[in-house]
């Protein structure tokens, strides 16, 4: 009976099965990983021996080959918090809320750059990196498309400028091309 005495060490005892099952979606989560692009996983903040595991993974040929590749992901990612690489993969297909907000902040920009000619200025206010001519080209063009029902070629390049000007929350910065906002 002095067993069950200490609480504690008892919630440090976690199953076989608990632990295989740890290690199966730990598995799961490196098939995920090989299934990203090159230069996706190198912009992720992963362990190089992890990496360098995963882009292995992306030569092999042979399935057998491919099985234990995955398995020695599944041990190497034994090592890595596995949230943050979570969170990444939702934000990569659209599932967490954030990333759904800051597409809905997109499109609300979006709508009010068109309808109002004074949010302009308070978008540049806002996000000083503006081109303030090519964002009035564009909104100019989006709206002639709108008046003539043509195909909305400038506003949607007008959404891919706001989306380059606000940053995503959550999602890894390409660091290659700006070092200097980093403080």
């Amino acid at each position: 009976m002095a067993d069950y005495q200490n609480d504690d060490q008892d919630e440090e005892l976690v199953s076989k099965s608990q632990r295989k099952r740890d290690m199966d979606a730990l598995q799961d989560l490196g098939k995920e990983l090989v299934e990203l692009s090159r230069d996706t996983l190198k912009k992720m903040d992963l362990p190089e021996d992890l990496l360098t595991a995963l882009l292995d993974y992306k030569r092999f040929t042979a399935h057998g080959a491919l099985r234990r590749q995955l398995q020695y992901i599944g041990k190497l990612m034994r090592d890595v918090d596995p949230e943050p690489i979570r969170r990444y993969l939702q934000v990569i297909k659209g599932e967490s809320a954030e990333h759904i907000a800051w597409q809905h902040l997109l499109e609300r920009w979006r709508e009010r750059l068109m309808t109002d000619d004074k949010m302009l200025a308070t978008f540049i206010h806002d996000f000083p990196a503006a081109d303030p001519q090519q964002l009035r080209t564009l909104i100019r063009n989006a709206r002639k498309e709108q008046q003539e029902s043509k195909p909305p070629k400038s506003f949607r390049l007008l959404y891919q400028a706001i989306k380059d000007l606000i940053p995503e929350p959550g999602a890894p910065r390409d660091t290659s091309s700006d070092d200097s906002d980093e403080s």
